[in-house]
């Protein structure tokens, strides 16, 4: 029955809802789960990836300023902590700390790597989610810029553009 309910909780998450069932199988099935207790650390900010995390219970408080102020993000049942992490190992950019007794499904990049390899639809279902969340992120960057410029009342030049 544990493997149905990572099953489900992969589902839920992003990315993982884009697999078919057959490689949430595959991922539930090879993958890592951790307990965690009130106050456990799952990583510090700076330490390197050894994969992504889905929740699967409880809350897991992610903080980047690591100054001891209120964590900027709390992640619950169905999040995915890390999605770079899927896929290269990267230094992790906050802190993750139980905010209360969680479980966290841990992805490889090896597994993920299986999975894409073994499920191409999925590889290109995942890329192209990837994409769209990369060209709303340049578009809402792109708003940003505007908005500085009218602050500033000038054009500021693009990055890698500029005249000599």
């Amino acid at each position: 029955m544990a493997l149905d309910d990572d099953i489900a909780v992969l589902s839920q998450a992003p990315l993982f809802n884009l697999l078919e069932r057959d490689a949430l199988r595959l991922v539930a099935f090879a993958s890592e789960t951790r307990s965690l207790r009130e106050g456990d650390v799952l990583f510090r900010k700076g330490d390197r990836s050894d994969g992504g995390y889905v929740v699967s219970r409880g809350a897991i408080a992610l903080d980047s300023s690591d100054d001891g102020a209120s964590a900027a993000f709390t992640a619950g049942p169905g999040s995915l902590i890390g999605q770079a992490a899927l896929f290269t190992r990267i230094a992790r950019p906050a802190t993750a700390t139980a905010l209360e007794a969680s479980t966290v499904i841990r992805v490889t990049p090896s597994l993920m790597r299986r999975v894409l390899e073994e499920f191409p639809s999925a590889a290109a279902a995942m890329q192209d989610a990837m994409a769209e969340e990369l060209a709303r992120l340049t578009q809402g960057l792109e708003r940003v810029r505007q908005q500085l410029i009218a602050i500033d009342g000038e054009e500021l030049p693009a990055k890698g553009l500029e005249k000599d």
